[in-house]
């Protein structure tokens, strides 16, 4: 066979807008792990900076304390919590399936979920321990 007879009945990429894709929850659960790792990198820098911060001295400490103490301070944090969490029971779905445990359709769907649940239920009792700390 040629190329020119191979050319003709090659498959066509379906496209997006073709509605090929449907999204699935698998999909948007792996979506949400890959986004919580760069939310991740993100967030250690915020650490650093408030680590420099406590360095630099008092009044550069202040000035993150005061940061990290407003609404929005706090909303990234509370947003930094979780995208750790998550991805943190991201990677433990992964582990179990790399040992392989859980491999099976209806046991997949309840390590997704019970990420997903996890993870706000992990943030929430962090956050909860935390005020009850202060």
């Amino acid at each position: 066979m040629t190329d020119v007879d191979l050319k003709g009945k090659r498959p066509i990429s379906p496209h997006v807008q073709q509605g090929a894709y449907k999204v699935t929850f698998s999909m948007a659960i792996s979506i949400s792990h890959r986004m919580s790792g760069v939310a991740l990198y993100a967030g250690t820098f915020f650490l650093a900076y408030w680590l420099i911060s406590l360095a630099a001295g008092p009044e550069a400490f202040e000035t993150a304390q005061m940061l990290w103490g407003s609404i929005l301070g706090r909303l990234v944090l509370f947003g930094f919590t979780w995208a750790l969490m998550h991805h943190m029971l991201g990677g433990i779905r992964h582990f179990i399936w790399d040992v392989p445990a859980m491999i099976e359709k209806p046991q997949i769907e309840f390590l997704y979920r019970a990420t997903l649940i996890g993870g706000v239920v992990l943030t929430g009792l962090i956050w909860v321990i935390g005020y009850a700390a202060l």
